[in-house]
């Protein structure tokens, strides 16, 4: 394990330590010690630090091989959390994560996403994190890893509020967990900002969906981020649409606020609630 570290317990105070542990254990062991950030790709990070404070130690993961690749396990798919934008839209994928690859192509420039990763991503707990309403709606887990063992946490249960998730002192997050779709679904991806490139959402939505032989719409999981603290599926919507033809809505793709109860959007700088619900509305139709 790489590591730059404070002399003496004296010297500890104010005193800036960067780890770059090999393995998880390491990773493990150092975050034992407390007061330890977790900077993966840091693209979010230090914009995030109050004027004239800094964090203790830094703690960069992305060496660890553990941490790594996206691979096809028995009941889904496994994608490490130091995995960055760019593997993942590199990455050959059936079309269920074409929403994901997708938002990986919005997230920044092309170096941020070849240093921004996944965990990074959800661990921000931004409203705006392009990441959080495709992998909702591929009803993905987070593995998250400490001493004491692994546990598995639901993507929806795991983000808890704006920059608040469910992560304990002496835990980081190992990967993120995709359950098996069914090959035949697509996905889709929409993001709504004030300019086409380099933009934090006003409105996103992201769909995953399958075409049964009939016609008729199945699996259906819609997710909506930027309309409330955290992303959120559209229990609703889902329910009314499974089963309809997929023809007749494309014919008159009709959402009513109804539909989008389930979200809660504020005002600020980059648009209104109300257009943010309009703006919902239009991309998940």
């Amino acid at each position: 394990m790489q590591a730059v570290r404070p002399r003496s317990d004296q010297e500890l105070d104010g005193i800036l330590g960067y780890f770059a542990p090999a393995s998880l254990d390491d990773a493990l062991a150092v975050l034992d010690r407390g007061d330890v950030s977790i900077v993966a790709g840091g693209t979010d990070f230090f914009p995030g630090v109050a004027t004239g404070k800094r964090p203790h130690s830094i703690l960069d993961p992305t060496g660890i091989e553990a941490l790594k690749g996206i691979a096809r396990t028995p009941d889904g798919w496994r994608i490490g959390a130091a995995a960055t934008w760019t593997d993942i839209v590199s990455e050959p994928l059936p079309g269920c994560f074409d929403a994901l690859k997708e938002a990986g192509r919005e997230v920044g420039s092309i170096q941020i996403q070849n240093t921004g990763t996944i965990a990074g991503n959800i661990c921000n707990a931004s409203p705006a994190a392009d990441g959080v309403p495709p992998l909702l709606a591929l009803n993905a887990e987070v593995e998250i890893a400490s001493a004491a063992g692994a546990r598995r946490v639901a993507l929806g249960d795991f983000i808890t509020g704006v920059r608040a998730v469910d992560l304990r002192p002496g835990e980081l997050v190992a990967a993120i967990h995709v359950p098996s779709v069914d090959s035949s679904a697509k996905s889709s991806f929409l993001k709504l900002g004030s300019r086409r490139y380099l933009v934090i959402s006003i409105a996103m939505a992201a769909v995953v969906a399958r075409i049964g032989k009939g016609g008729d719409i199945a699996d259906l999981r819609i997710a909506v981020g930027s309309c409330s603290a955290v992303a959120v599926r559209l229990s609703g919507l889902e329910a009314r649409l499974s089963g309809t033809k997929a023809a007749e809505f494309r014919e008159s793709p009709t959402v009513t606020p109804e539909d989008l109860e389930e979200l809660s959007p504020i005002d600020d700088i980059r648009g209104t609630a109300n257009y943010r619900t309009d703006a919902a509305a239009e991309l998940c139709g």
